[in-house]
């Protein structure tokens, strides 16, 4: 009996360090093991791959096939994928030889090669290739590598007409926001919306990050300031992805006489806002960067001012300055350049600041502007009429002449913004 006793222990020692190779084995497949020699210990971390809402094709091709699909985007609506080259030689003896690549195809190739038919592309400001100056009209065409018809959104045309929308059975959308209520892609989605839900039309937003996604702040718009660089009721830095917008947009029935449209988003996988999200192609061409991202939402008031925002130099959105500003160390002269053919105080001196490489913000800052309106040669001539449209409210010119402090400025912002923060828990995806 003590020899069965031994025996039967003995194998119950063998299937239990049977099962744990086999579980360490199937572990290994979906999980990356880390050792932590110092400790003597083993952790176990998930991979997680991330993926836009335009890589979780598989999703949404389903939607697509057999319809006659409309689509807005421009170089911002990529799809990553892998290239798999096999390298042969002669000798038999060695092993054909693999080499992985990652590459980017933009959605209307990806599609087209899906056999998607795609009978329209409809671009926002920018253009589709996204060469043009902020504000630059953009004029109908024909995309000279698939031959597609290319219709204007922007200008004198922001919404699609009945007969642009003809032979279209689903619209996509996709185009990388910033999460700034003044960046007009987010103004765009919303007349492509009303659009779609006027003539019956199908609407997939295929979701993307927003690279300011963590941060919500600002002056909620007040709606006679409405304008195309500010449509809605919400603050200069909204915090949510274009998915997430457009399920707003929806959902508290902004569209024209409160209709709503047939709306369908592609969420992107393993996506949390709090994460660093860079952007493989910049948005638009005078945000070059992360730090320009990150700065443009509290570096675009100046478009209301008479201080340039480094449009014309290769530091968009990451400078100001001005020839009305006290002289500093740091100086730079605007030149014509892509993206700003007409910069303002183009050929002239300006003083300013650099922020290249500063800290990144974790909020909307006025530091800057009040500065600069404190150090200007005259007072009369800083703001323009812009810059309400830009701000959503005249309290912030305003506050800024009378010298309010910042602090005291982001107190009369909170009642609005947390209300808008309450609102907006029922549209987030992630």
């Amino acid at each position: 009996m003590k020899i069965e006793f031994k025996n039967t222990f003995l194998f119950i020692l063998i299937l239990l360090f049977s099962f744990g190779c086999s579980s360490l084995k199937k572990t290994k497949e979906n999980k990356e093991t880390k050792i932590d020699i110092s400790k003597n210990k083993i952790s176990v971390s998930e991979i997680k791959t991330f993926k836009t809402g335009a890589e979780n094709y598989e999703t949404y091709l389903p939607f697509l096939g057999n319809k006659r699909i409309g689509i807005v985007t421009n170089p911002t609506g990529i799809v990553k994928y892998q290239s798999i080259d096999i390298m042969y030689v002669q000798d038999p003896r060695i092993e054909p030889q693999t080499k992985i690549t990652n590459k980017e195809i933009s959605i209307v190739d990806f599609l087209l090669n899906k056999n998607i038919s795609i009978q329209k592309i409809y671009a926002p400001e920018h253009g589709f290739r996204g060469t043009a100056d902020a504000g630059e009209v953009i004029k109908d065409g024909k995309d000279i590598k698939t031959n597609l018809p290319i219709i204007s959104l922007y200008g004198n045309n922001k919404k699609p007409k009945p007969e642009q929308l003809e032979n279209i059975d689903i619209i996509v959308f996709d185009i990388q926001d910033v999460g700034a209520r003044f960046y007009t892609y987010i103004s765009t989605l919303h007349y492509v919306m009303e659009a779609c839900a006027e003539n019956n039309i199908e609407l997939l937003v295929l979701d993307r990050p927003n690279p300011n996604g963590s941060i919500t702040d600002g002056p909620v718009l007040e709606m006679e300031h409405k304008s195309f660089v500010g449509m809605h009721p919400i603050p200069v830095l909204h915090g949510m992805t274009i998915g997430e917008y457009a399920k707003m947009i929806n959902g508290e029935k902004w569209l024209a006489n409160g209709i709503q449209c047939n709306l369908t988003v592609i969420p992107c996988t393993n996506y949390k806002r709090e994460i660093k999200y860079s952007l493989p192609v910049k948005p638009s061409p005078n945000l070059p960067n992360d730090q320009s991202i990150n700065l443009y939402a509290s570096l675009c008031f100046f478009e209301g001012t008479n201080v340039s925002v480094g449009r014309g130099t290769e530091k968009q959105f990451q400078i100001y300055g001005s020839p009305f500003l006290l002289k500093t160390e740091f100086s730079f002269t605007p030149q014509p350049n892509f993206g700003a053919k007409e910069p303002m105080h183009k050929d002239v001196l300006c003083f300013g600041e650099d922020l290249s490489k500063i800290k990144k913000v974790s909020r909307l800052e006025l530091k800057w502007l009040i500065k600069a309106y404190a150090n200007t040669s005259d007072k009369a001539i800083f703001f323009n009429d812009f810059f309400t449209k830009l701000a959503g409210t005249k309290k912030l010119q305003e506050q800024i002449i009378e010298g309010v402090s910042e602090k005291d400025i982001r107190k009369s912002w909170e009642t609005d913004l947390n209300a808008f923060m309450e609102m907006r828990k029922q549209y987030l995806i992630y």
